[in-house]
C-alpha cells in the first residue's frame, strides 16, 4: 500500500511563547518628544515567537498611531462636500455651541509641547515554519555576538531532547541555525518510560546558561559565553582555536541526586532566579511521592532547594532548603531582584518563600488547611468564603510586587506581595480584573504589555495601565487596610489593589490608590483542539458547497469552526449585457464640470475614496473584437453608453481620473474629455500587435508581440507622447514583460540611494499634485532572465537581478549596469523559464507590503515579499550611481499543469480558446474597518492571493473552473464587490462575511459558549446533531438515598463530573432546534447515524441517531452505560419564530448496559455497539426495543468500530485491532485476524489503494500503522494474524473520520492513495530532500517520522510519504529542482505533475 500523509491545517493555538529582540526592526527607537500624530511612525516593541506542536511563528509587536475610524472618514467626506472657504475654523464650532460669540483661538493654534498620541499595538507575522520536531520550550538568549548587533538569539527545545540555537539573518530574511545540541543518546533517555517525559527548557535571566530537564532527575546544562574576555581565557586555556567561533562552552548533564543532593528526585518544576553572581536554580521536588488517599501516611512531601551552578569548577553549593510544602505544588514563579525568593503556586494556595526559608502562605479555598500543616495567613470572614482552584492556572509578574494569576477559565486576579520593612508580611488577592482566554502561557513583553497564549482558543495581547484614583469618603472600606482605619476596624474586602498613601508612617490627607486597568490590544485567532468533525452541505448564496464542521475550542471559547476549501463567495447578480470574456475594468473617472463655457475640474478630495463610475469590457467576438463602456443608470440597472470595435488590451484612469487611457491591439487612445489617438506605427509601417500593457498615471507601457516595448508619458492638454528610452538601451531592445509600481508604502523611496530622487520633477505641476507622494517605478524583464527596476520619471537603473527566471529564494541586487537584449535572428522561441506575467503590488491587511507576483511559462507561480536589505559594507558607487536597497524574499510557491497547443495550431480557433492568465491587483473592504489588498490570478485554476496581519501570503482557489477576467468593482457603492467573467458569464460577487482568511483553509467561527465532544451530519434532513460536554456537580448516595458526603464549609466545593446534552442544530442559522438532556452523571462517548429496520417507512429502513453513554457512579461503584436511539421528525413550525421547516428529536428506545457503551456503528440493518469487553450486534425490533443477535468477547476497552459490508474493524485501548466478519445464517461474529502486539489504538479504518484493502490504525502518540490481511503469507499463521507493513510517526494523537484525521492540537491531516510509479519517484525525491536542503533548526525529517519498534530489525518506514517534507520541493529554486530530479533519474515536470495530482485538502 502506498499513501501520502499531508497536513491540511497545522496545529492551532499557542503552547509556548517568548519575547525577544530578534529582528533588526526592534533596534530602531522612536524619539520621545513626538509633537503631532503624523510624526509618530510605528515602532516595534519586540518580537514574539510562538509555537504549538511543530508550527513556529515569529511576530513583530508593533505600536502604531490609531487608524482613523470609518465614522471619521464619513465626517471628512461630508465636510468635503461643503463649499470651499466656508468650513468652520477649528474652535469656531465650539464657539457656536457655547454661544460665547468669540473664536477660541487657543484651540486652533497648534500646541508646542508633546502630544499624547493614541496608539494601537498589533501583531504582524514575519515568518512561519513547519518544523520536523515537536517544540517543548522556547527562550531568548544573548550571546557574545549580541554585543555587536544588539539582537537576541532564539533557543528552542524539542521533544526528543534536542536544543537548537537560532539567529536572524538579514541576508535571507529568515532564521538560520547556529547549533543543535542533542541529548537523545544520554543514558537518562534509554529508559522505557522516557517517551512519557516532557522536557522543559529554562534560561538564566543573564543568559549565562540554559537548562533542559531530562528523565531520571537530571538536567542538561548548556553554558554561553557572555564576553570576548571569557573567550580569550578559554583560548589560552587548553582550547584549540577551532572553538573560537562557538558562542557556547561544552554542555554537560547534571545528575541532581548524585551531584547536588541525594534526596533531589521527582522534579516538579525548576526556575533560574535573577540577581545572583552565578546562575542560581530553584527546584521544586518530591522525594517521597504521595496522593490524596495516602495523606494520613505522607503529607507535605514537597521540598524546595535553591542552589548555585558554579560551571567552571562543577561545584553546586546549596543556598536554601525548604521542607514541608503541600503535596499539590504545581509551579514556581521567580520574584524580582528587589524582592528575592520565589512564589510557589499550589492547587489551593499561594506560598511565598524567601532565601531564609521563611514561608508566607495565602489559602484560596478551604482545602489547604485540611491537607497541609503549613502555617497560613489569618483571613477575614469575607475572605473565608473564597473558592479559587489553581489547577491549569498561569501567573506573570507585571511589576516588582504585583503578579497576575490567570485561572483556567481565563479570570485574571491581581496578587500583591505586601512588604513590611525588608520582609514580606503577607500576600493580598484582589477581585478579578478581567476574563481572558484559557491560558497555556503568560509572558510579560515589557512596556506594560502582557501576552496570554492559549492552546484552546485565541491568544491575546493585553496592556496594563496603573491609574491613581482618589478615594471618596464612602469608598474607604473598599481600599486595602493601611489607608485610613486601624486593622481591627477594617473591613477586609480587598476591592482594588492598593499602594498606601503614607509618608513616614503618617497618613497623608489626600488618599489615593493605584488601580490596574487592563485593555485588549490584539489577538492571535485560533480554533484550538478539534474534538470531532463531519462534512455538511453549506450554501454560499445559491451554490451548494461541502463544508467541514469541526467541534473546536474548550469552555467559554467552545463551539464550531467551519472550513471550506475555496474562498467562499456569494453571487449577487449576473450581468450578461456587458460581456467581457477578454477583459473587465471598473474605473473611477470624474466628470469635468462645465460652467459659462469653460470646463474645469472638481478639486480632488484626498480623504474621499473614489467609487467607480463605469465598467469597460472587451470580447473577441464578433471579429475584430468589441469593447463596451457601461455605467449604472440608477441603483440596480446598467446601461451601455459606448461601443468601440476592436479588442482592448488594457485600460486605466488617466489625467487624475478625468479620462480613460484605452490600449487596443494597434493604438493607444484617450477617451474623454478630448479624444486623442496615437497609432502604434514605425514610420508608415504598422508595428506588431500590442499584447500587454501597464498603466500608471501619467505613464503607459506597452509590450508588443515581437517583445519590443513602448513607453508613453502625459503631455499638456490631455495628450500623451512617447518617452525617450535611450538609458535602457537600443530602441530595438527586447523585453518579456514589465509593469509599473506606485510605491504606496514608501518603502522604495526610503531604501533608495542615488543621484536622482524618485518621483522628482514631472512635466506638469498638475501631475506632481495628483501623484501625491507616491514614487513610481518601472519593472522590466529581459529575455535572458534579468529583472531591472528603473526610477521614473528620469530613467535610472536602481536594481538588477538575474535570479528571477530560476525563482531563487532571495533576489538581491547584482549592482550591474543595464543589460543588453537586442533582437535575435532567427527570432527567439519562447522557453519554459520565461517570465510570462509579472506584477509588483501591495498585499496585506492594515499595512500592506509590496509583493512581487511572478508566473513562469512552465506553470510556476511564486510570490516574493520586498523587504529592506541589510547594511552592506562594499563601496558600490563605482558600479552604478543609484541603488535600491531591497531584497525579494520568496513567500509562497505553487505549480500549475500547463497544456500547450502545438506550434502549428496558431489559428483563429486557438486564439478563441486561449485562456489568459493575468495578475489583477485589488483592494476590497468586505466589512467596515477591514481592508484587504491582494492579487487575483485569472485562468483555468483561478486563485486569490491575499495576506493578513497575522498570517503569511495565502493562495486560495476561487472555486470556479475558469475565470477569464476580473476586476474589483465599486459601481454599486459597495467597497466589497468583484466582477468576474467565469464559465457562467459575467457575475457580480462578494466574499461571504465573517470568514477568517488567516490559515490554509478559509474558516468561520461559531461560538456557542460550550465545547462539543461529537458532531455528525444527518443527510436525510441536512441537519447537524452535536453532543455538548458540560460539567455538573457530583454526589453519591447510600442505599437509603442520603448523601454520603456534602461540603461542610462555604469554601469547600462539590466535586464535578462530565455530563452531556444532545442538540439538533440548523446549519443555516446555527440555532438549536431541539435538544435532549441526559442525567447529570451521564456523558456521551460515541454517536453515529445508523440505518435500522423499521415499519414506519415504505422501504422498511430509516436513518436513526444512535448514542452510546457512560453513567459515572463514583470511585466505589463500577460505571454503567446506555444505548439511545433517536429519530429526527419534522413538526409544524411556529411562524412567529421561524417560518421554515422545524424538526425535533424523538427518543425511540433506551437500552441500559452493564458497562459503558464506548463505540457504536451499524451494518445491513443491524446496530453494532460495544459494552465493556464485549461487542454486540442487535436488531431494532418493532421500533421500540433492541434484540441481541450476536456477540464477541474482545479486548479491554473498545475505542473504535468501523464497518464495511459485513466486515467489522474493532480498535481497542490495549489489544490493538481485530478484523471480524458477521454472518446472518446462523447469526454469529467470526474473528478473521488480529494484531498480536499490545498497542493503544484510538481509531482504526479501512483503506483502499490500487484495489487492495489495508487497515490503518492510529494511536494516542500519533503513530500510524498499516496492516495487511493476507492468509497466503506464511507469517500470518493461516490468516489469523494481521501483518504490520508500515509505521509512521504523526506526532499527535490520531482520530479519523473518512480518511481526514483530526488531532487534539487542532491539526487536520489527510491520507491519500498514491499510484505505484508516482510513489517510487516521490520516495526517492523524499530521500533527496532529507539530505540536500537546509532544515530549520537543523532537524532530521527522517528521524522525526521513524517509530521505535523493538520487534523488527529495521524501521518499517516505507509505504507512507511525508507531505510536509515533499511540499518543500515546490518552493525550491528551479536550478535545485533540476539538480535533485537529475540525481534520481527523472524530470522536474514529471515530479511536479505527480505532486499536483495529490495535493489539495479534499
Amino acid at each position: 500500500m502506498h499513501a501520502l500523509r499531508q497536513e491540511i491545517l497545522p496545529a492551532s493555538g499557542v503552547e509556548f511563547a517568548t519575547s525577544l529582540k530578534l529582528t533588526p526592526s526592534t533596534r530602531i527607537s522612536t524619539p520621545s518628544n513626538v509633537s503631532t500624530r503624523h510624526e509618530f511612525v510605528s515602532r516595534v516593541l519586540c518580537n514574539v515567537v510562538v509555537a504549538r506542536s511543530s508550527l513556529l511563528r515569529i511576530f513583530e509587536v508593533r505600536e502604531e498611531p490609531t487608524p482613523i475610524q470609518p465614522q471619521v472618514d464619513d465626517e471628512r467626506e461630508r465636510r468635503s462636500n461643503v463649499r470651499r472657504g466656508t468650513e468652520a475654523v477649528e474652535g469656531e464650532v465650539e464657539m457656536d455651541e457655547q454661544g460665547d460669540g468669540y473664536i477660541n483661538i487657543a484651540k486652533s493654534v497648534p500646541q508646542i509641547g508633546p502630544v499624547h498620541v493614541s496608539t494601537v499595538t498589533r501583531f504582524y507575522l514575519i515568518k512561519e515554519h513547519r518544523l520536523h520536531g515537536v517544540v517543548t520550550g522556547m527562550e531568548g538568549v544573548r550571546i557574545v555576538s549580541t554585543l555587536e548587533d544588539h539582537l537576541d538569539r532564539l533557543l528552542i527545545s524539542f521533544k526528543d531532547a534536542k536544543i537548537a540555537l537560532l539567529e536572524w539573518s538579514e541576508a535571507i530574511h529568515d532564521l538560520v541555525t547556529v547549533s543543535i545540541h542533542t541529548y537523545e543518546r544520554a543514558p537518562q533517555l534509554l529508559a522505557l518510560d522516557s517517551p512519557l517525559f516532557r522536557a522543559e527548557l529554562r534560561v538564566d535571566p543573564l543568559s549565562r546558561c540554559a537548562a533542559l530537564s531530562l528523565p531520571k532527575h537530571a538536567l542538561a546544562i548548556l553554558p554561553f559565553y557572555q564576553s570576548q574576555a571569557e573567550l580569550d581565557v578559554m583560548d589560552q586555556d587548553h582550547m584549540q582555536s577551532k572553538f573560537r567561533d562557538m558562542p557556547y562552552s561544552p554542555s554537560f548533564i547534571l545528575d541532581l541526586p548524585a551531584q547536588v543532593d541525594p534526596n533531589l528526585r521527582n522534579v516538579i518544576d525548576f526556575v533560574f532566579l535573577p540577581g545572583f553572581n552565578n546562575p542560581t536554580l530553584a527546584v521544586l521536588f518530591q522525594t517521597q511521592q504521595t496522593w490524596t488517599g495516602r495523606l494520613k501516611e505522607f503529607k507535605d512531601t514537597v521540598k524546595l532547594i535553591i542552589f548555585t551552578l558554579d560551571i567552571a569548577t562543577q561545584n553546586y553549593p546549596i543556598i536554601t532548603f525548604v521542607e514541608g510544602l503541600p503535596y499539590e505544588c504545581l509551579t514556581l514563579l521567580p520574584c524580582s531582584t528587589s524582592l528575592g525568593g520565589v512564589v510557589v503556586i499550589t492547587s489551593d494556595a499561594l506560598i511565598y518563600v524567601d532565601q531564609s526559608s521563611r514561608r508566607v502562605a495565602l489559602p484560596l479555598n478551604g482545602w489547604t488547611s485540611r491537607i497541609s500543616d503549613l502555617p497560613l495567613l489569618s483571613l477575614s470572614a469575607a475572605e473565608q468564603s473564597r473558592k479559587l482552584f489553581l489547577e491549569g492556572s498561569r501567573s506573570v509578574f507585571i511589576d516588582d510586587r504585583t503578579f497576575f494569576l490567570i485561572l483556567k477559565d481565563g479570570t485574571v486576579y491581581p496578587v500583591e506581595i505586601v512588604v513590611d520593612g525588608k520582609t514580606v508580611s503577607k500576600l493580598t488577592i484582589s477581585p478579578p480584573l478581567a476574563q481572558t482566554s484559557v491560558p497555556s502561557i503568560a509572558k510579560n513583553l515589557g512596556d506594560d504589555h502582557i501576552f496570554v497564549g492559549s492552546s484552546v482558543g485565541p491568544s491575546v495581547l493585553l496592556k496594563a495601565a496603573h491609574v491613581q484614583e482618589e478615594i471618596e469618603k464612602d469608598d474607604i472600606d473598599m481600599a486595602p487596610s493601611a489607608v485610613v482605619k486601624d486593622d481591627d476596624q477594617m473591613d477586609y474586602d480587598d476591592e482594588d489593589e492598593g499602594k498606601n498613601g503614607q509618608t513616614n508612617g503618617q497618613v497623608t490627607v489626600k488618599k489615593t490608590r493605584t488601580v490596574i486597568h487592563l485593555s485588549l490590544r490584539d489577538s492571535l485567532p485560533a480554533h484550538g483542539p478539534i474534538a470531532s468533525m463531519a462534512f455538511s452541505l453549506a450554501k454560499n448564496g445559491d451554490r451548494p458547497v461541502p463544508e467541514l464542521v469541526a467541534a473546536t475550542g474548550s469552555g467559554p471559547t467552545g463551539g464550531f469552526t467551519l472550513f471550506q476549501r475555496d474562498l467562499p463567495v456569494i453571487a449577487k447578480r449576473k450581468l450578461h449585457i456587458i460581456g467581457g470574456a477578454r477583459g473587465l475594468w471598473s474605473l473611477p473617472i470624474r466628470q469635468p464640470i462645465r460652467a459659462s463655457g469653460i470646463s474645469y475640474e472638481k478639486p480632488m478630495n484626498p480623504y474621499q475614496t473614489e467609487t467607480d463610475t463605469l465598467i469597460l469590457s472587451t470580447d473577441i467576438n464578433p471579429s475584430p473584437g468589441l469593447s463596451r463602456i457601461a455605467t449604472s443608470s440608477n441603483k440596480s440597472d446598467i446601461s451601455i453608453t459606448t461601443r468601440i470595435p476592436g479588442t482592448t488590451i488594457g485600460a486605466g484612469p488617466f489625467f487624475q481620473r478625468t479620462a480613460i487611457l484605452h490600449v487596443m491591439t494597434n493604438a493607444i487612445r484617450v477617451l474623454e474629455p478630448e479624444r486623442h489617438i496615437i497609432k502604434d506605427m514605425d514610420g508608415n509601417m504598422p508595428r506588431p500587435k500590442i499584447r500587454a500593457c501597464s498603466i500608471s498615471d501619467p505613464f503607459v507601457l506597452i509590450i508588443r508581440e515581437d517583445e519590443s516595448i513602448g513607453l508613453f508619458v502625459e503631455a499638456e492638454r490631455g495628450r500623451i507622447r512617447r518617452k525617450d528610452m535611450s538609458p535602457m538601451g537600443d530602441k530595438t531592445s527586447r523585453y518579456l514583460t514589465g509593469c509599473f509600481y506606485a510605491d504606496t508604502t514608501g518603502l522604495f523611496k526610503a531604501q533608495f540611494e542615488g543621484t536622482v530622487s524618485p518621483g522628482g520633477v514631472t512635466s506638469t505641476l498638475q501631475t506632481a499634485v495628483g501623484a501625491g507622494n507616491k514614487s513610481q517605478w518601472l519593472l522590466l524583464m529581459r529575455p535572458q532572465g534579468i529583472l531591472e527596476i528603473w526610477t521614473l520619471p528620469k530613467l535610472t537603473l536602481a536594481f538588477s537581478t538575474d535570479g528571477l527566471s530560476t525563482l531563487q529564494n532571495v533576489l538581491v541586487d547584482s549592482h550591474s549596469t543595464p543589460a543588453v537584449s537586442l533582437p535575435q535572428d532567427p527570432p527567439r522561441k519562447p522557453q519554459d523559464l520565461d517570465v510570462e506575467q509579472l506584477l509588483l503590488a501591495p498585499i496585506g491587511e492594515s499595512s500592506p507590503r509590496p509583493h512581487l507576483c511572478v508566473f513562469l511559462r512552465s506553470g510556476q507561480l511564486t510570490v516574493y515579499e520586498v523587504v529592506p536589505a541589510g547594511q552592506s559594507t562594499d563601496n558600490l558607487e563605482k558600479l552604478r550611481p543609484s541603488h535600491l536597497k531591497v531584497i525579494f524574499v520568496k513567500n509562497a510557491s505553487m505549480a500549475f499543469e500547463i497544456q500547450r497547443q502545438e506550434e502549428g495550431e496558431k489559428s483563429i480557433i486557438a486564439e478563441q480558446k486561449r485562456i489568459s492568465r493575468n495578475f489583477v491587483p485589488f483592494v476590497t473592504s468586505p466589512t467596515p474597518g477591514t481592508t484587504f489588498s491582494g492579487v487575483f490570478f485569472t485562468g483555468d485554476r483561478p486563485n486569490w492571493i491575499i495576506s493578513g496581519n497575522k498570517s503569511g501570503v495565502q493562495i486560495y482557489p476561487s472555486g470556479h473552473s475558469v475565470v477569464h477576467a476580473f476586476t474589483a468593482c465599486s459601481l454599486w457603492e459597495s467597497k466589497g464587490d468583484f466582477l468576474l467573467y467565469t464559465e457562467e458569464g459575467p457575475n457580480l460577487l462578494e466574499w461571504v462575511p465573517n470568514f477568517q482568511l488567516d490559515g490554509p483553509l478559509p474558516s468561520r467561527s461559531i461560538t456557542r459558549g460550550r465545547s462539543y465532544s461529537n458532531v455528525l451530519f444527518d443527510p436525510s434532513t441536512s441537519l447537524i446533531v452535536a453532543a455538548s460536554s458540560l460539567q455538573a456537580k457530583f454526589t453519591s448516595y447510600d442505599e437509603d438515598g442520603n448523601r454520603i458526603w456534602e461540603p461542610d464549609a462555604p469554601n469547600i466545593a462539590d466535586p464535578v463530573c462530565d455530563c452531556s446534552t444532545l442538540e439538533l442544530l440548523s446549519p443555516d442559522l446555527w440555532i438549536t432546534l431541539d435538544g435532549f438532556e441526559f442525567a447529570t452523571n451521564e456523558y456521551i462517548n460515541d454517536m453515529a447515524c445508523v440505518t435500522l429496520e423499521t415499519s414506519s417507512t415504505e422501504s422498511g429502513s430509516k436513518d436513526f441517531i444512535v448514542v452510546g453513554t457512560t453513567i459515572d457512579r463514583g470511585e466505589d461503584l463500577a460505571a454503567k452505560g446506555a444505548t439511545y436511539i433517536f429519530e429526527i421528525v419534522e413538526v409544524v413550525a411556529d411562524p412567529a419564530v421561524l417560518p421554515k421547516r422545524w424538526y425535533k428529536l424523538r427518543l425511540r428506545c433506551r437500552d441500559d448496559a452493564k458497562g459503558p457503551v464506548t463505540a457504536v456503528c451499524g451494518f445491513s440493518g443491524y446496530l453494532v455497539s460495544s459494552m465493556g469487553q464485549k461487542v454486540f450486534v442487535r436488531a431494532f425490533d418493532s421500533d421500540e426495543r433492541l434484540v441481541g443477535v450476536a456477540f464477541l468477547d474482545v479486548g479491554v476497552y473498545v475505542t473504535s468500530l468501523r464497518t464495511l459490508k459485513n466486515l467489522l474493524l474493532i480498535g481497542d485501548a490495549v489489544k490493538s485491532v481485530m478484523f471480524v466478519a458477521f454472518q446472518e445464517d446462523p447469526y454469529k461474529l467470526v474473528l478473521l485476524a488480529k494484531d498480536t502486539k499490545h498497542v493503544c489504538v484510538t481509531s482504526a479504518d479501512f483503506f483502499f489503494s490500487n484495489g487492495e484493502l489495508s487497515i490503518v490504525t492510529g494511536d494516542e502518540e500519533g503513530i500510524l500503522r498499516v496492516y495487511e490481511y493476507n492468509p497466503q503469507d506464511l507469517d500470518s499463521n493461516d490468516g489469523r494474524y494481521l501483518l504490520l507493513r508500515t509505521e509512521f510517526h504523526g506526532q499527535s494523537e490520531y482520530r479519523t473520520s473518512n480518511t481526514i484525521a483530526r488531532s487534539p492540537d487542532g491539526s487536520l491531516t489527510s491520507l491519500t492513495t498514491v499510484e505505484e510509479h508516482a510513489y517510487k519517484r516521490l520516495q526517492l525525491l523524499q530521500g533527496q530532500l532529507t539530505r540536500n536542503i537546509q532544515h530549520t533548526a537543523g532537524l532530521n525529517p527522517k528521524a522525526f517520522r521513524i517509530v521505535r519498534n523493538d520487534f523488527v530489525s529495521k524501521p518499517l518506514s516505507k509505504g507512507i510519504l511525508d507531505g510536509n517534507l515533499l511540499a518543500h520541493y515546490e518552493a525550491l529554486p528551479i536550478t535545485r529542482q533540476n539538480e535533485m530530479t537529475r540525481q534520481i533519474g527523472t524530470e522536474r515536470l514529471t515530479v511536479l505533475r505527480d505532486w499536483i495530482a495529490l495535493t489539495g485538502p479534499w
